[in-house]
């Protein structure tokens, strides 16, 4: 095995960054689309709903079943990466996904746009817990709050431009035309996962980044022990709760209703709607990457996730009462719902931080589980509670939900934001350091 110096700026230390940086930026561009594919269904929920002719309910269920796949994917993503490792992970992942995406822009009826997207949130299921992995094994321990941070920064690029990007590109391609074009970059990007990503530095012969000590191998274990072990590992748990409630709600609201909302009940078009959930969905990308650095640098998690759990809470009165205007407070407030929302990243690096070293993959997707659980339930909820007061107003075959049906959805919102809050203060607090005790 070729010795790595980090001291010293040699080939060998060139070879090394030049690797990790090409399977890091291959791992990112198909984050980015697994974003777009989270996103998108809010700026083209007015064509689904009248393609399909299908109600708040059944709208809510076909952006859902993304996230309720992901969900289900989520512990068995953390046992690929750590057994089958990131390389594999990815390249099915993508070509997964890729079909998918393809089929649903296909798609005749509401019934194979499900399976399209039941295939698309299968496919993508896999990713960010590669990424992860990944970020853990070829990086050293000091930064994966702010690899962490920078992974989500990245990956939500993509859900901006499953905003503001998409609108303008709607008005050019028909939505269809946009879904099949994405599927195709992912069976390209599968190509590449299969020729430039490996599982580790070790397959290229360089030395790991990260060295533990300890007597425990977990390779000599099966993986269904090793799973047990995580999941009995009770200071796991609090943060898939903090993810449930606090990005269950944000996800439901910047993927799917927070367009409708805003077309719904302050008459804005399509692109001005999209353009205030760009600001949010850019605000929380930076967020992300700025959580990720203060708690590295500070070498805290828990008040930092407090702090954004809190303030996540409180932004939803702001938007049902406050008398904000779609200029510049508008944006103001959109922009720190999606900055408090993104210090949820911090639950990924404590996942870590509290569970064998080799076992990564399977704690991160074990507090992942919860975002997507937590979405599943709160897209299709809001549709459900808003048809339950729909007054049966029609605009062009979709419905038109008043601001009252909205915000009696997003009293459901604020009620797992309180979760989230409570689960936040029952993290563990790691001060940045792998704590595990055998």
């Amino acid at each position: 095995m070729k010795q790595r110096d980090v001291n010293a700026s040699g080939p060998s230390d060139f070879r090394f960054e030049l690797a990790r940086w090409s399977i890091f930026a291959i791992l990112i561009l198909t984050y980015i689309l697994v974003y777009f594919h989270r996103m998108a269904p809010g700026v083209v929920s007015e064509y689904l709903m009248a393609d399909f002719s299908i109600s708040g309910a059944r709208l809510g269920s076909l952006a859902a079943v993304y996230f309720a796949v992901y969900a289900v994917m989520q512990i068995p993503s953390g046992v690929i990466a750590d057994t089958l490792g990131t390389r594999t992970s990815i390249i099915f992942g993508n070509l997964v996904a890729g079909t998918g995406s393809i089929l649903f822009g296909l798609a005749p009826g509401f019934e194979i746009a499900l399976a399209g997207r039941f295939l698309v949130g299968l496919g993508v299921s896999v990713v960010f817990i590669a990424i992860m992995k990944n970020n853990a094994v070829w990086f050293h321990e000091k930064v994966f709050g702010i690899m962490s941070g920078l992974t989500l920064f990245f990956g939500n690029l993509g859900g901006v431009l499953a905003a503001g990007p998409l609108a303008q590109v709607l008005t050019v391609f028909q939505w269809r035309t946009v879904f099949t074009g994405i599927g195709s970059l992912s069976l390209i990007l599968a190509l590449a996962g299969f020729l430039i990503v490996k599982n580790k530095p070790q397959d290229m012969g360089f030395d790991p980044p990260n060295t533990y000590g300890g007597s425990l191998d977990i390779h000599t274990r099966h993986w269904v022990t090793n799973l047990k072990s995580v999941a009995m590992t009770l200071e796991v748990w609090p943060g898939f709760w903090v993810q449930l409630g606090m990005i269950g709600s944000s996800y439901a609201f910047m993927g799917l209703w927070g367009i409708r909302y805003l077309q719904d009940v302050h008459e804005l078009s399509r692109g001005a709607s999209a353009n205030l959930m760009t600001a949010q969905l850019l605000s929380f990308a930076l967020g992300a990457l700025f959580w990720g650095w203060i708690s590295d640098r500070i070498g805290r998690r828990k008040p930092f996730l407090i702090a954004a759990a809190a303030a996540f809470l409180v932004s939803w009165p702001m938007l049902m009462f406050l008398p904000w205007t779609t200029g510049i407070s508008g944006y103001v407030l959109f922009a720190f719902m999606g900055f408090a929302a993104s210090g949820f990243v911090i639950t990924f690096a404590a996942a870590k931080e509290i569970v064998h070293p080799n076992l990564s993959g399977m704690g991160v997707s074990m507090v992942n589980t919860g975002c997507f659980v937590g979405t599943a339930l709160a897209q299709p909820l809001v549709g459900y509670i808003a048809d339950l007061t729909w007054d049966g107003t029609l605009a062009a075959g979709v419905r038109v939900y008043s601001a009252g049906d909205y915000q009696n959805g997003f009293i459901a919102m604020i009620i797992l934001c309180i979760l989230s809050l409570i689960a936040a203060f029952r993290v563990r607090e790691t001060y940045c350091r792998n704590s595990f005790k055998e």
